[in-house]
């Protein structure tokens, strides 16, 4: 669904307000200009600049070879075209676990260079130092909270997390440090719904959902995931709204068979020039 109407830029405390009148959040990960431009002009309330690029634009296995660098350009992308999602940036690998100093300066690189209203860490208790310190320095922090892609070496893989009781209080309290320390919201990722639902229900934040069932305060997936675009990633918890990866195999193909038929491009795709006036007798646009 559009928006029927220009909203004004969506913020930390309005999100927090959300969360108060039960109204769910609708996040939507995306790393580049033409999709955030699509995404603002619906009724989605954040976008995530994630590190999930690594995967998803890049082609890695995992998120750990991003850099901030990688996450300060595509937030620009994505910042530069948006006007009225709140747009978040992941903190990529090792660019905050050494000291907060660290996590403060990748912050600030983030907010002051990409133009993201908030950034994303992963981690709980162990985290709390630097989610203190860079909520301190004026940047909205938000945790990440179960399977954190950062940690899946020591995960040993992508694999769903606490459901045993020992590990699901722990996450219990990571949770609540977060909230302690400064964190405005938190990502809950690849986790048993039920526990999901008792975190939500006891933080004052709010809950992002992925793999968490519909308890959270509000979910998030990848634009490419929902759309359908990679065919062979068919993770339980991702629901695909369209099958775009056909879409465009079709697409291609009919390209490619036009341009060897010579069917493209046709008469109204070209343009000449009257030698005599010096103007062009066409009005269709060179390539950009």
């Amino acid at each position: 669904m559009t928006k029927s109407a220009a909203r004004s830029r969506i913020t930390a405390p309005s999100l927090l307000q959300q969360k108060r009148d039960g109204t769910p959040i609708v996040m939507v990960t995306a790393y580049d200009a033409t999709f955030a431009r699509l995404i603002d002009s619906c009724d989605v309330d954040m976008v995530l600049v994630g590190d999930s690029l690594g995967m998803v634009m890049q082609g890695h296995q995992h998120t750990l070879e991003v850099t901030l660098e990688h996450m300060v350009y595509h937030t620009r992308c994505v910042t530069r075209v948006t006007k009225s999602v709140h747009v978040v940036a992941d903190l990529p690998f090792m660019s905050y676990q050494v000291n907060a100093e660290d996590g403060i300066r990748a912050a600030g690189r983030l907010v002051q260079e990409g133009g993201a209203a908030a950034v994303k860490l992963e981690g709980g208790e162990s985290r709390v130092e630097t989610v203190r310190r860079i909520a301190e320095a004026g940047i909205p922090v938000m945790g990440h909270l179960g399977l954190t892609p950062q940690s899946v070496h020591a995960f040993g893989g992508f694999r769903a997390q606490a459901r045993d009781s020992a590990t699901a209080d722990r996450l219990f309290r990571d949770a609540l440090a977060l909230q302690h320390a400064g964190a405005y919201a938190v990502v809950l990722e690849g986790i048993p719904a039920s526990l999901a639902e008792r975190v939500t229900a006891e933080l004052e934040i709010p809950t992002i959902g992925i793999g968490a069932g519909v308890g959270c305060d509000g979910q998030v997936l990848v634009m490419q995931d929902l759309l359908g675009l990679d065919d062979q990633f068919q993770p339980r918890f991702v629901k695909r709204y369209a099958q775009l990866a056909q879409t465009v195999r079709e697409a291609v193909g009919s390209y490619a068979a036009e341009v060897r038929t010579r069917q493209f491009p046709a008469e109204q795709h070209a343009f000449d020039v009257d030698l005599e006036s010096g103007r062009a007798s066409s009005h269709v646009k060179p390539a950009r």
